[in-house]
């Protein structure tokens, strides 16, 4: 299962893009509402939540994946609960931690990305990767390391879904949804 966590003032693309691409590859996704049953985006974009934060329960293969937006990345920051379960997808070795745009950036700042990892978030925010020291990769849409995969910005966003649906169901079915979706990368 991959969980999505949607707070108020999330990055719409960078949610519904990776969900979409993941869905078509017959991956399970559940959009978490952190700051309620119905998220507001960024853009304005309200989206119904299909579980609660409180109802995850995190199992080996699974997939936490956090959206950027300023507002929503800094929500998922203020929430105790949100970031308990961060944490422990980032310390558990068979589930993958992913995020786009800004939300690398929370995840340097918590001391989840290794030392030394390489990463990629919104350009001109690498300033909080270095300071983790953590490799910003700025050119590249996004960046597998280990189980950690970071993406770009919003304009990267199917690039990103692509790298996910990749890492949890192999390149073939990746390039299947690519060819369906008429995506050229």
């Amino acid at each position: 299962m991959v969980y999505i966590l949607l707070a108020t003032g999330f990055e719409t693309a960078e949610a519904l893009a990776p969900a979409d691409v993941l869905r078509r590859g017959n991956v399970p996704v559940s959009l978490v509402g952190v700051t309620g049953p119905t998220v507001q985006s960024a853009q304005g974009v309200t989206v119904t939540a299909d579980v609660a934060l409180a109802d995850v329960n995190l199992a080996p293969g699974d997939m936490v994946m956090l959206p950027g937006g300023l507002g929503g990345v800094d929500a998922l920051e203020h929430s105790e609960a949100a970031m308990a379960l961060i944490s422990q997808a980032a310390a558990h070795p068979q589930v993958w931690v992913s995020a786009i745009c800004a939300a690398p950036t929370l995840l340097a700042r918590a001391g989840l990305i290794p030392a030394g990892a390489r990463a990629v978030c919104y350009p001109g925010m690498e300033g909080d990767l270095v300071k983790a020291g953590v490799e910003p990769c700025m050119t590249e849409p996004f960046v597998v390391e280990g189980h950690l995969i970071t993406g770009r910005a919003a304009g990267s966003s199917f690039d990103f879904g692509l790298a996910l649906l990749t890492a949890l169901s192999g390149a073939d079915v990746a390039r299947q949804v690519q060819s369906g979706i008429h995506y050229m990368a």
